[in-house]
């Protein structure tokens, strides 16, 4: 059995039925296996899908203060900005383009700690990166992780249901893991650390970076602003920390083709261009999965890319060593063939 067709615990469910086709459990089977995979009284290697969850309910209590208590328009704009720019991009920067695809190299560690603490730590990336992996090798097919044929639901809880590695992975296995893992300076379990926790990151080290990280930005936010600034800064990564949840879903079409030509060129998957996320995130999806490897998506004049532009200007400044930039080969082996297609056809038209 290949590694990625197992690396990720299997749900109650399973990913497909005898016949080899995607199972689309019921929005209650969905919500059973959450609740189960929550409990970390039924077992300890249930810790980390609670822990992530539990990083998103603290968040909640901010974002009532900043409802309830400390609403004013430009703190209002200011959640905008932090919720849907910057964590969108930092997300795009650090989770998706570094340790997922390791489309840039950073010259030393300062600055890989330096672009992972950017914002209000929330995303694990280990449950984020190995399950990422699997989504791109399985894309729309069984076995992905956010399936979006499944449904909202299916996707929308797919970090608890469906993106934890296995708990049972052979020292052979886990040892590949760690390879996934290890440019992203996430300390590793040790074998037998992993046949107790059931992850690759130890409980206690992701608990210390957490306190440190909330307790870093707290701090800088009120010497900024006071407790109103701080509050609707966290309640706004509480905000974006349940949006983000619902972008697999909408990437990949709501499991629909709605693919545009000239528009999509990966024709793989369901997987599309989108203008909001373009723009506030750089997640030009289908131009993603062509080329994963690349530190940009935004490959066309409009296609606005501010996590490469991060990127690039770190390397200007020398703090990222080097990156891979898939534009050129994107332009010659699709936009422009598309562009001379389509001039072939209206000359045609024209003299017919």
């Amino acid at each position: 059995m290949a590694f990625l067709d197992h690396v990720l615990q299997p749900p109650a469910y399973g990913w497909k039925d005898d016949e080899g086709n995607l199972v689309k459990p019921s929005v209650g089977e969905i919500f059973k296996e959450f609740f189960t995979r929550l409990n970390v009284f039924k077992t300890r290697k249930n810790w980390l899908p609670f822990f992530s969850w539990l990083k998103v309910f603290c968040l909640m209590p901010f974002f009532f203060l900043f409802v309830f208590k400390y609403f004013s328009l430009s703190l209002f704009v200011a959640a905008f900005i932090y919720s849907m720019i910057i964590m969108g991009t930092h997300g795009t920067i650090w989770h998706h383009r570094y340790c997922t695809h390791g489309a840039y190299k950073f010259r030393n560690k300062f600055w890989r700690f330096f672009t992972q603490n950017l914002t209000i730590n929330v995303i694990p990336e280990e449950i984020y990166v190995v399950s990422h992996h699997v989504h791109h090798a399985k894309s729309d097919q069984p076995g992905d992780p956010y399936n979006a044929e499944a449904g909202f639901f299916y996707c929308f809880l797919a970090d608890v249901n469906h993106q934890p590695i296995a708990k049972d992975l052979s020292e052979a296995d886990y040892n590949r893991v760690k390879l996934l893992m290890s440019h992203t300076g996430v300390k590793a379990n040790t074998y037998e650390q992993y046949q107790k926790w059931g992850s690759y990151v130890n409980p206690w080290r992701a608990t210390i970076a957490w306190v440190l990280n909330w307790s870093f930005w707290y701090t800088a936010f009120y010497l900024l602003g006071g407790h109103g600034l701080a509050c609707t800064l966290f309640g706004a990564a509480g905000f974006w920390a349940v949006g983000v949840r619902t972008f697999n879903y909408e990437g990949h079409a709501k499991g629909e083709h709605k693919q545009q030509e000239g528009t999509d060129f990966s024709q793989k998957d369901k997987s599309i261009n989108q203008l909001w996320p373009g723009f506030v995130a750089g997640e030009w999806h289908n131009n993603h999965h062509l080329f994963p490897k690349s530190a940009r998506s935004g490959f066309k004049a409009h296609q606005v890319d501010m996590a490469f532009y991060y990127i690039k200007l770190m390397n200007m400044l020398g703090a990222v060593s080097s990156y891979t930039d898939s534009k050129e080969q994107f332009m010659k082996q699709y936009h422009l063939p598309y562009l001379e297609r389509k001039n072939v056809n209206k000359k045609v038209l024209v003299e017919d």
